[in-house]
């Protein structure tokens, strides 16, 4: 059998009906949706750190440290290049906030949610209750 012929003899639409129920049964799965508004949580979260940053500590430690433009204008000459570190400085206290957060959350939060699932043992079911009854009587024959 001439495997380009078999290939030709599936129907185009059908083979494209086919992936987009595999991408739809892959895209309505919980763990992708879950994903999902994780990561547009997560960018709307980084924007609110990002303007805190911006427009409430790196000002406020402006205000502290002398300068014209705060820190903003913290910068350093090199030749005729200005490397501007104020900025920098900025964008690292955003991301020490940030990381911050992500400790504070990943590791403390779902760490305490973890303890707490594994201190709670599951109730036994009817039939175990049994099970310990009948050996109970056995082991007192």
């Amino acid at each position: 059998m001439d495997p380009l012929k078999s290939i030709g003899a599936i129907d185009p639409a059908r083979r494209a009906l086919s992936v987009l129920d595999e991408f739809k049964n892959f895209a309505l799965k919980g763990n992708v949706v879950d994903l999902a508004v994780g990561v547009i949580i997560g960018a709307a979260f980084a924007k609110i750190v990002d303007s805190l940053v911006k427009h409430i500590l790196m000002p406020f430690l402006g205000m502290l440290v002398p300068g014209e433009q705060g820190y903003l204008g913290w910068k350093i000459a090199v030749g005729a290049k200005e490397v501007l570190y104020g900025l920098f400085l900025g964008e690292v206290v955003n991301f020490i906030i940030i990381a911050f957060v992500l400790y504070l959350f990943i590791v403390k939060f779902l760490g305490l949610v973890l303890k707490a699932k594994e201190t709670a043992p599951p109730a036994p079911s009817k039939q175990e209750l049994l099970l310990a009854e009948i050996r109970d009587l056995l082991k007192t024959r």
